[in-house]
């Protein structure tokens, strides 16, 4: 039994298929982890949600902010985007299937994996964590929106959880703005600063750090013994400069590659997209 951890798929199926095709995957005695953003921008966000619900019993995934904009836009809590291609999958029969089966899927996972080194924490979020959250906080964050989508009145939570303030976390806020922040922290996160105001409208590349501002990364408290998986932030290109914090999202849906990593030796498996 072999455990990967697959970067953002976006709707490329295809490229999912060939990925774990490379790896010898099987869903009978291998593990698939997901950083979330599974669907969107790319052409094939019905097929892929399909086969990964398919697989559900070999999967762990998190919410990606793509995951969380289809559920809102299923729910009609929020407007379609012009770069959205998620219409095929919003006309579908099964689509409330495929949404309530996302909507109870967590924003962080934590589990221990043994591996060549011994038995091994990993931490996996979508984008990130505020510089000041440890692991347990981490988890007990995320878990305050799980609950938030997954009980009583979430639609309330989904036409609220969309804007980029308030800019940084306060262990008193309450309410929607609240769940916003940890939103914001888990799914959008790139740059911050060390008191952890966020900057979201910047996308690019470690060189693009505005003055006072770096990668949520070099701020983190969770322990070096917890090897963090994330996605979201193609513009890194796979590269931290942190030993245990992997970056996953290597923008295939821009034209570059799809990476997958085997949790058991670290072992990449990449697909190219020659666009």
């Amino acid at each position: 039994m072999s455990t990967y951890a697959i970067g953002d798929i976006q709707g490329c199926y295809k490229a999912l298929k060939k990925i774990l095709k490379k790896a010898d995957f099987s869903p009978a005695t291998d593990k698939l982890w997901s950083v979330g953003d599974v669907i969107n921008r790319g052409p094939k966000s019905l097929d892929t949600l399909r086969f990964l619900m398919d697989m559900d019993d070999s999967l762990e995934m998190v919410l990606g902010n793509h995951d969380l904009h289809f559920i809102a836009l299923h729910e009609g809590c929020a407007p379609a985007r012009t770069k959205d291609t998620l219409k095929e999958l919003l006309n579908a029969p099964d689509c409330q299937e495929l949404s309530d089966w996302l909507r109870h899927k967590p924003l962080a996972f934590h589990d221990s994996i043994p591996t060549k080194n011994g038995l091994e924490d990993f931490l996996m979020i979508h984008a990130g964590v505020a510089p000041r959250w440890g692991l347990q906080e981490t988890l007990d964050r995320a878990a305050e929106v799980e609950y938030a989508l997954q009980h009583g009145d979430y639609k309330e939570y989904l036409r609220n959880m969309y804007g980029d303030e308030p800019i940084r976390w306060y262990p008193k806020m309450e309410g929607q703005a609240r769940l916003r922040t940890i939103t914001n922290y888990l799914t959008r996160i790139r740059f911050c600063d060390d008191i952890g105001s966020l900057r979201l409208d910047i996308k690019e590349g470690l060189c693009a750090a505005p003055a006072g501002f770096k990668p949520w990364f070099e701020y983190e408290k969770i322990s070096p013994a917890t090897t963090i998986l994330f996605g979201h932030w193609a513009a890194l290109e796979g590269y931290t400069g942190k030993p245990h914090v992997f970056a996953l999202d290597t923008g295939y849906i821009w034209g570059r590659d799809l990476t997958m990593m085997r949790l058991e030796d670290k072992k990449l498996f990449v697909v190219s997209n020659n666009m």
